[in-house]
């Protein structure tokens, strides 16, 4: 035993139950081999203490350390009031039985573990912290609890191991708007939610500080009550003086918890394998108990984790994988034996292997399945006989392959068949090259869309990814099988040797994040948003890809040849105000230029010694001068020129004589598509020359296109969002949203209005739902930034609501880590307490995440329902952007499809969502895109 706690000793107090939920939430439902039992949590928590014991070394290690629990729901503070913590959800049915395993967890690490019934693990902490201070040592509460901030200072202080973030008294301030002696204080004006705490009714955390700061404490502030000025205000205090009391007896953390075991036994002890090592293999954690026993330089016990019943049951995480499970699959017999199994199996999990990237024109070269995890197998199509190394490369097809017209016989009725489930990583390509062979695949799940909904926000959800991050698993890479550059070849070219075991492989990672995804939906609370928002849009996309929309050639080459011009117009100028001329496609030369030559501020050089001349440069400096503006307007004209009127050229597909994009489901992860190659999203409308772009296209002959486009959706849904009633009356009677504001804003009356404020209002409405900044607005208006900021100033005050949605959502995605759309979508926020540059704009994402992904989950909804409500019309839907959605339509239906187009459109939230603002639908039409927006 040690010398009695004191001076120069360190004592760390880990929060066990923030370990536990983080550990259960993170991570996939997990059962132990043998029995079933749910252990994902377990697992969770034993990482969590096995990195805490790994970094917590060096000068600031801990010299004593607890992991502190609580012991049961019922405390002295529901004797105080019964309805503490009531509201409180049920704990989940797999979480229960992992509760104590958590406890010998810690024993196990030969950690100290405490807990006393009556209390809450707060008040023990709150006690030791305090002990550890009165003794001269210091204290770090691994938490990242608010409720514990009121013990901060003077030697305590609290570690968020999350965000690897430490909080003192300037960190409770920037928390709280008072510092820790006064945290209680605001706490019982302000109450809380998640533990029912009353508190004051309609004061929240920002005016409760406002109000102990101006009185001092929360006694002088009941006995001054009769002082304050808002009405409202003083009555609630006069009012709920005895419910504001309680609260603050509520939130008091009990300092003096009689505890039974004194600092002094709560001394670090090294981990003692014969505990740890007999736990962790009960536990059935291969992986972590191979991990420790080397720290710990001991054998590793043997693990034996063979099911008591259910041998055959689809355990997915010890099934290694071997390449020994794949096969070729080269005749008609062999197919069917697989296809045998997968009638038995019910499911399968398919991919194809084709030539190009290009689902329009790629050939399909041969098609993989699987139906148990590590047992896999490629039937090969079309692969050359020759390898690529031959100087003749033959094209005579390699011994062994079937047919792909009686592969595909045989494959047809099992992909169309509704009571097989076809499995696919990003299943939307696999289901366009089927669809060109006369298959139409379904049903249909997609893991890429499963990840999709789970993890938006956190990672991309490409399978390597998920393959790497899920089933801790790095998947053969293509790059080595098809080389680079100019001498890469096509899958088709791949000797069978190879191309099985990476083609097969594809289907058995596909397989096995499904069993992993499938029931961690239900989990994560997001089957809905995956069932009809992901899922169903899979079909929908692939039939708008394989249409495709007409483009006009001439029209395009007419446009490339203006947009020249143009752009030399625009050098002539820019030399002209330069005084000299230079290459303007040059940031080197146009640095020196604005920096050098003209003696502009806020030159700053990179790495290579040139300046820095990107958008946001010359935005800062064209409110200011002329020629940086003028060198945005030629790199605009430059790009639309080399983005779309020459390259759009080049994607005209040869056989349907139209252009083919492609829709990216989990682009985005507010939810909106993305769209490539060509990408269409991204053609801007605010300007002349980008509507001209869309005149080249175009309808077929006898036929319409019809765009319908939703009139400020993003307006509406954050009036309905943020209760703005303002903005919704004015929806209501059908004003002009921007020139209401902007009267609002200006006290311009409505008759007064002219185009340039109206342009003013507009700008600033559409920021605020992004989150902009003063810089932001002031770069958009070309106006200096101290104006912007006043105009973003007086809009919050006109129009409070929105101040407080945007506080309350940052809010809650620091506590949750996501927001959420009206419909459930969850965006993940993981950079939300970032510091720095980046916590700006981490926190306009989260404040525009909700609002532009309720936005573009509504249109998806639409898009879902809109083939069956078109299905008897001679129309087909072409595209989406953004909010608007376009149609070709025989000549004579165009108004029957604008009703039916419309009233799915508008009706798109019901049943789900009763917005409390009418979404409204404008349709437009014409012979080519520009007429018809």
């Amino acid at each position: 035993m040690g010398t009695a706690f004191g001076k120069g000793h360190h004592l760390h107090l880990i929060d066990g139950s923030a370990f536990i939920f983080r550990a259960y939430h993170a991570l996939p439902p997990l059962t132990r081999k043998s029995d079933g039992l749910p252990i994902g949590a377990v697992s969770g928590f034993c990482n969590m203490l096995q990195r805490y014991v790994e970094t917590n070394t060096g000068d600031d290690a801990p010299t004593h350390v607890a992991v502190i629990f609580d012991k049961g729901s019922h405390t002295f503070r529901n004797e105080m009031y019964d309805q503490y913590k009531a509201n409180r959800d049920e704990m989940p049915e797999d979480l229960r039985p992992q509760i104590p395993l958590t406890r010998r967890a810690t024993e196990a690490f030969n950690i100290a573990c405490k807990e006393l019934e009556g209390y809450e693990a707060d008040d023990i902490i709150a006690t030791l912290a305090v002990q550890a201070r009165a003794a001269g040592g210091r204290c770090t509460i691994i938490s990242s609890d608010k409720d514990l901030m009121q013990l901060v200072g003077d030697g305590v202080e609290m570690l968020d191991a999350m965000k690897n973030k430490r909080i003192d008294r300037d960190g409770v301030f920037e928390k709280f708007g008072v510092y820790p002696d006064r945290v209680v204080d605001v706490q019982a004006l302000a109450g809380d939610s998640v533990d029912n705490v009353p508190g004051a009714p309609g004061i929240g955390i920002k005016t409760a500080a406002l109000l102990i700061n101006e009185y001092g404490d929360l006694d002088g502030l009941l006995e001054r009550a009769e002082e304050i000025k808002q009405p409202k205000r003083r009555q609630t205090l006069i009012d709920h003086a005895e419910q504001i009391r309680l609260s603050r007896r509520l939130v008091l953390l009990d300092e003096n918890t009689p505890l039974d075991f004194t600092l002094d036994d709560l001394e670090v002890r090294t981990p003692d394998p014969d505990q740890l090592m007999p736990f962790l293999a009960e536990m059935e954690f291969r992986t972590l108990t191979k991990r420790i026993a080397e720290k710990l330089d001991v054998e590793p016990p043997e693990i034996d984790d063979t099911p008591a019943s259910a041998p055959d049951a689809p355990e997915i995480e010890e099934v290694p994988f071997d390449r020994a499970g794949y096969s070729k699959v080269g005749t008609a017999d062999e197919l069917q034996t697989w296809i045998d199994q997968i009638y038995e199996r019910g499911y399968v999990a398919v991919d194809t292997e084709t030539t190009g990237l290009n689902e329009m024109t790629a050939d399909l070269v041969g098609v993989s399945i699987c139906v148990e995890p590590g047992q896999a197998c490629y039937v090969p199509l079309i692969h050359k006989k020759s390898s690529s190394d031959d100087l003749f490369g033959s094209d005579d097809l390699a011994e062994g392959q079937m047919s792909v017209k009686a592969a595909l016989e045989m494959l047809k009725p099992v992909l169309e068949d509704p009571s097989i489930l076809k499995i696919g990583q990003n299943m939307k390509y696999d289901l366009k090259i089927f669809a060109r062979h006369d298959v139409t695949v379904a049903p249909i799940d997609d893991t890429m869309l499963m990840s999709y909904a789970m993890h938006g926000g956190l990672h991309n959800h490409g399978m390597d990814t998920l393959s790497e991050r899920y089933l801790n698993h790095t998947p053969i890479p293509i790059k080595p099988l098809l080389g680079s550059g100019k001498s890469a070849i096509t899958f088709d070219k791949v000797p069978l040797e190879d191309a099985v075991p990476y083609a097969a492989e594809d289907a058995d990672i596909t397989l096995r994040l499904w069993q992993q995804f499938k029931p961690s939906l239900h989990r994560a609370q997001v089957t809905r948003v995956y069932e009809t928002l992901e899922r169903p849009m899979v079909p929908v996309l692939a039939q708008m890809e394989r249409t495709g929309i007409k483009v006009d050639r001439d029209t395009l080459s007419r446009m490339s040849n203006a947009f020249s011009q143009k752009m030399a117009g625009l050098e002539a100028e820019i030399h002209e105000l330069a005084g000299r001329s230079f290459n303007v496609g040059s940031p080197k030369q146009l640095g020196e230029i604005l920096f050098d030559e003209m003696s502009l501020p806020g030159g700053k050089k990179g790495k290579t010694g040139a300046y820095a001349t990107g958008a946001d440069v010359l935005e800062d400096l064209a409110t200011e001068h002329e020629l940086p503006a003028r060198v945005l307007d030629w790199r605009q004209i430059s790009k639309l020129k080399s983005t779309y009127t020459d390259a759009l050229q080049d994607h005209i597909n040869a056989e349907t004589g139209r252009v083919h994009t492609s829709y990216s489901i989990a682009g985005a992860s507010t939810g909106r598509l993305a769209s490539t190659d060509p990408n269409l999203q991204n053609i801007p409308i605010r300007t002349e020359e980008g509507r001209r772009i869309r005149e080249a296209f175009v309808a077929e002959d006898g036929k319409t296109l019809v765009a319908l486009d939703y009139s400020q959706i993003e307006l509406r849904i954050l009036a309905h969002i943020a209760g703005i009633d303002a903005l919704k009356d004015a929806f209501k009677r059908g004003d002009d949203i921007h020139a209401m504001t902007a009267s609002e804003m200006f006290d311009v009356p409505m008759e007064e209005m002219t185009p340039e404020i109206r342009r003013r209002a507009k700008a600033i409405n559409f920021g605020v739902i992004y989150g902009i900044s003063g810089f932001g607005l002031a770069r958009n208006l070309r106006i200096p930034r101290g104006e912007a900021q006043d105009f973003i100033n007086r809009y919050f005050e006109r129009f409070p609501g929105i101040r407080t949605y945007m506080d309350d959502t940052k809010a809650f995605a620091k506590e949750h880590g996501f927001v959420q759309t009206l419909f459930g979508r969850r965006i993940h926020t993981p950079n939300i307490g970032a510091k720095g540059p980046h916590a700006g704009f981490a926190a306009r994402a989260a404040i525009n995440a909700p609002i532009q992904g309720t936005a573009a989950d509504v249109i998806r909804r639409a898009m879902v329902r809109m083939p069956a409500a078109i299905e008897k019309l001679p129309a087909k839907m072409l595209l989406q952007v953004h909010d608007e959605l376009l149609f070709e339509v025989d000549q004579g239906a165009e108004d029957d499809l604008i009703k039916a187009a419309r009233d799915i459109m508008e009706a798109a939230c019901d049943p789900v969502v009763k917005l409390d603002v009418q979404l409204s639908v404008d349709a437009g039409q014409g012979a080519n895109w520009a007429v018809a927006h």
